[in-house]
This record gives C-alpha cells, sequence and structure tokens, in this order.
C-alpha cells in the first residue's frame, strides 16, 4: 500500500498494540520477512520502505535520519496512531532514536537491535567503500556477497546453497536500491552522532546485540548508550548483525518478552 501524501509503501498485518519497524542500510521492509509471522501473532505489524529505497519512489537526495524519522511519524498520522512501540535496525535504530528524542509521546516502548548512537570510523569507511564498489559497476553478486561477510554469522555460510540462494535473491530483487540511493543512506549515518542526546530518551528501551556482530559489537558499542536510562540490556546468541535474520526464533522471543513486560 502507498500512503499518498509522502508515497511511502507500507504494509500491516496482525493486531493488537501497534508495532512499527524501521529497517536498516541497504534494507527495507521485505528484510523483515523471517519474523513477521511471529510478530504479527502478538502485535499490530507495521513495516514500511525507507524513502528512496524498496517501493517508496519518494527522492533521498540529502536525506537525513532526522527526514526519515518525519516520514515514519508522517505514517503513523496517516494510520491514526497516536503512539506506538518502535523496533529499529541498523540505521533503523537512529531513526528509532530520534523519534524518540523529538517526539517522546509517539513512541511507547522502543527497541534498538544492532545499532549505535554514533558509528565508528571504520564503518565510515567500509561504509563509503561500499558506495565505492557499488559506483564502480562491480558485480551485484559479489557487491552482496563482501557485505554478507559483515552482516552475517558464521553460521550462515555453512550451508553453501542457502548462501547461493540468498544472494540470487538480492541480485533478482524487484526493486532494487539504485547506487545513488545507497549513497545518500551512508552520508546520512555518517553525520549522525546522538551520544550527548541519548539521556534524552525516557521510553521503556530493549537495547539488543547480536553476540557475533562485527559492525556494531556489545564490547565496543554499549558504552556508548550508558546514559539511557530505563533500559534493559540483551546479546543474542547464534546472531551476527542481522539478528533477525540470523537467529529470527530468539529476535522474536526477546521483542515480545520485553513488550510484555
Amino acid at each position: 500500500m502507498i500512503l499518498k501524501e509522502s508515497s511511502l509503501y507500507f504494509q500491516e498485518t496482525g493486531s493488537g498494540k501497534p508495532l512499527i519497524l524501521i529497517a536498516g542500510l541497504a534494507s527495507d521492509s521485505q528484510s523483515w520477512l523471517p519474523v513477521i509471522d511471529g510478530l504479527s501473532k502478538h502485535n499490530r505489524l507495521i513495516i514500511f520502505d525507507n524513502r528512496g529505497i524498496g517501493r517508496s519512489p519518494l527522492d533521498n537526495k540529502g536525506i537525513t535520519v532526522q527526514k526519515m524519522t518525519d516520514d515514519c511519524v508522517e505514517l503513523m498520522e496517516y494510520l491514526n496512531l497516536p503512539s506506538a512501540s518502535i523496533l529499529g535496525h541498523s540505521m533503523g535504530g537512529m531513526i528509532a532514536m530520534d523519534l524518540a528524542i523529538r517526539y517522546p509521546d509517539k513512541v511507547d516502548k522502543l527497541i534498538l537491535e544492532a545499532t549505535s548512537p554514533c558509528i565508528s570510523m571504520r564503518n565510515k569507511e567500509l561504509f563509503n567503500d561500499w558506495v565505492t564498489y557499488l559506483k564502480s559497476g562491480m558485480e551485484k553478486e559479489l557487491w552482496f556477497r563482501n557485505m554478507y561477510y559483515w552482516i552475517f554469522s558464521p553460521a550462515f555460510f555453512k550451508d553453501e546453497e542457502m548462501l547461493n540462494q540468498a544472494v540470487q535473491m538480492a541480485v533478482d530483487y524487484p526493486y532494487p536500491q539504485s547506487a545513488k540511493s545507497f549513497e545518500n543512506q551512508v552520508n546520512a549515518v555518517s553525520v549522525f552522532n546522538y551520544i550527548s542526546e541519548i539521556s534524552k530518551i525516557q521510553s521503556p528501551t530493549l537495547v539488543m546485540f547480536g553476540q557475533e556482530d562485527l559492525l556494531f559489537s556489545e564490547l565496543e558499542t554499549a558504552v556508548l548508550f550508558k546514559d539511557l536510562s530505563n533500559s534493559n540490556t540483551i546479546i543474542i546468541p547464534k546472531a551476527a548483525h542481522s539478528i533477525h535474520i540470523d537467529n529470527p526464533e530468539g529476535f522474536t522471543k526477546a521483542v515480545v518478552d520485553f513488550l510484555r513486560g
């Protein structure tokens, strides 16, 4: 379904209290497929494509995390949702943090999956390398494989057939992100720094790390959330950066338990 006022593409399923999922860098609403069935048994689940990716045709030139937050708020208003629980993955977690800070009354509970209030210099260089590879005309299969080394757990690579299928699905995806759109997203997260703002989040918060995350490891990142009050931290085993794909069962249980509690 397209939100006519802003052209955001969104889907919803399930019933109960609303839970909005915000996708990460280079991802759209379909990245949540492994956990949609499990989560929608407990909540009214709302997923959407950030502007400039998937089926949201809006140009994202000059995009910022704050502008993507405003898109999410506009979607909530379109759906007549005074508030909802918000779950953001990676870049989506940055959007979720900004939402909880600038629109506190709209956030019931906050779940931050594999994210950080700022990114390291190493990650900035890595993401910019991904931009360079993509703009250089690198074969899509090689590009996705290179990214998967960073976002999936070692167990993901033990099944060669599954790995090849995942790569082929990404290559054949009918709504691919353009190189320019990806670059715009990378620019947006590169300047995001909310370390000094994190204490303003008042919503009950779950910070979720993948035990094998190479991008935002618990050891490196947890200290950046030290001023986040009213929060719990959980480490999900058998998962790297894409927790909800590596370990959908563990991810779903952690989310449902937190929302129930």
